[in-house]
């Protein structure tokens, strides 16, 4: 299988520290997945505005065919101002409906209050619902005192989550392998 690791924000690098974790609890599970990291800082972003896909810059064509060919996603945001970074959400926007449909998704998250948390249940989820994403029910979220002056995880209990989080996204990867991405005509 393969699985998208996405960092959800062009700035900043403890949403990056996360997901390698997550990357290295996942392979520790040995299961043979095909693991990417996608920094979504490493593209030329342009704004969704209604002009057809083939006009886009290529960045944005590769973002798309990364995740229309992946399997699974570890999504990865920072919390800003009440919100998600609009660079994830403008990603998400480029998605056909179906592109994530039936796929695992695991929500990592960090953020500067304990309240912030709330955006994933508020934004983010019912993103991921309306894509028919199969969200894991346990997503991590962070704060910087969760991490050491060099953005080292440090907290024990954030890594106890971020292993029952890669055992949960597992199981939830292997259930999506018998699962019909279209859905069936009852006519």
């Amino acid at each position: 299988m393969k699985i998208l690791l996405v960092d959800g924000t062009i700035i900043g690098s403890k949403t990056g520290v996360i997901l390698e974790q997550v990357k290295d609890y996942i392979k520790n599970l040995n299961m043979g997945y095909s693991l990417e990291i996608v920094n979504l800082s490493n593209y030329e972003h342009q704004f969704v505005d209604g002009r057809p896909f083939a006009n886009y810059n290529d960045d944005m064509k590769l973002l798309v065919s990364k995740f229309e060919q992946a399997d699974g996603y570890i999504i990865a945001t920072p919390i800003f101002q009440g919100s998600i970074p609009g660079v994830l959400k403008n990603m998400f926007d480029f998605l056909h409906p179906k592109t994530m449909r039936y796929k695992p998704v695991s929500i990592v998250a960090n953020g500067g209050t304990y309240q912030h948390h709330l955006v994933i249940e508020n934004q983010l989820k019912p993103i991921l619902d309306y894509f028919r994403c199969l969200v894991t029910p346990n997503y991590v979220y962070t704060l910087a005192s969760h991490f050491d002056n060099n953005n080292v995880i440090v907290d024990e209990d954030v890594h106890n989550r971020l292993r029952e989080l890669a055992r949960v996204f597992v199981q939830y990867a292997e259930m999506s392998k018998m699962l019909s991405k279209e859905p069936i005509d009852t006519h």
